[in-house]
């Protein structure tokens, strides 16, 4: 049963990521420049106010947190302080284009996408950045990236441009975090939902919110639908896994660009849900740098 944990009114939100030691979720509002920490045993709702947005968030080992923002990786020291730029800060002369999502692989590099809002243009990269700050391309020719996620072995790498409605697979060498041939892992019917944010589970089964899809869905490895978990929101974003057992899923939303009637359907568009699973997702590495 989804339950509505936070109302939060996000205009985009994205990124939920659980943090173990802290038992707390970190999420993004992107348009409103904000980086949230929840606790879910109490609702208390944390918010760290940036000044541009900020697409994703991920752990670092050394404790703070890595963010994926305009113009490229900033790393935040301790909640409430300032992010300093690191790395090449790849997307300044790019104004059309920000840093979207992203997910941390076992060896602690992170794989963060950009969109581009000169849409159909498809100028937006996927890179890989390494905890020494080195920054590489790994997927070119996008325009909104999303959907990564790595399965539980490490070897395979899902992503999704999402308005191609398509979730892709590559075989990755997780030792130098090279990619191989891309094969196309779903193809959804356009007009019933695009590929977002996503998660892998213990079994290895990709979970994909899909935008104006009103739901999140679960694919086996080889790309069969398993299950389907319907929300009550138009945009699901999001999702990732949390709690003590890695059995309580939590998916952001989006609340902006919606009519007054289609909000009048979706009071809580934008807020912050969880339901219960049977499997437990899989403990997200922090980044190494």
């Amino acid at each position: 049963m989804v339950e509505l944990l936070l109302d939060a009114g996000a205009l985009l939100g994205e990124s939920p990521r659980w943090h173990a030691a802290e038992a707390r979720l970190y999420w993004v509002d992107i348009d409103a420049f904000r980086i949230h920490r929840t606790d879910p045993a109490t609702g208390t709702d944390e918010v760290m106010q940036l000044d541009g947005p900020v697409g994703c968030v991920a752990p670092r080992e050394g404790g703070g947190l890595i963010a994926g923002l305009r113009s490229g990786c900033a790393t935040i020291d301790a909640w409430g302080a300032a992010p300093r730029a690191f790395g090449e800060q790849v997307l300044a002369d790019l104004p059309h284009q920000r840093f979207n999502d992203g997910c941390v692989d076992a060896a602690g590099r992170l794989w963060v996408g950009s969109l581009t809002a000169d849409k159909p243009r498809r100028d937006a990269t996927l890179y890989r950045v390494d905890p020494d700050a080195t920054l590489t391309p790994m997927i070119g020719g996008l325009m909104t990236s999303n959907g990564a996620a790595f399965s539980p072995d490490g070897r395979i790498f899902y992503h999704a441009d999402t308005p191609t409605h398509r979730i892709d697979a590559w075989d990755v060498d997780p030792a130098t975090g090279t990619l191989g041939e891309r094969r196309t892992f779903h193809q959804f019917e356009e007009g019933k939902g695009r590929p977002d944010g996503a998660a892998v589970d213990a079994e290895g089964c990709y979970w994909s919110a899909l935008w104006d899809g009103w739901r999140v869905v679960r694919f086996s490895p080889a790309g069969e639908l398993l299950q389907t978990v319907e929300m009550p929101v138009q945009r699901p974003t999001m999702i990732a896994f949390g709690g003590d057992d890695l059995r309580t899923a939590f998916v952001t939303s989006a609340g902006k660009t919606l009519t007054d009637a289609e909000r009048r359907d979706q009071p809580h568009a934008g807020g912050l849900f969880t339901f219960c699973v049977d499997v437990p997702g899989l403990a997200q590495p922090a980044f190494g740098g």
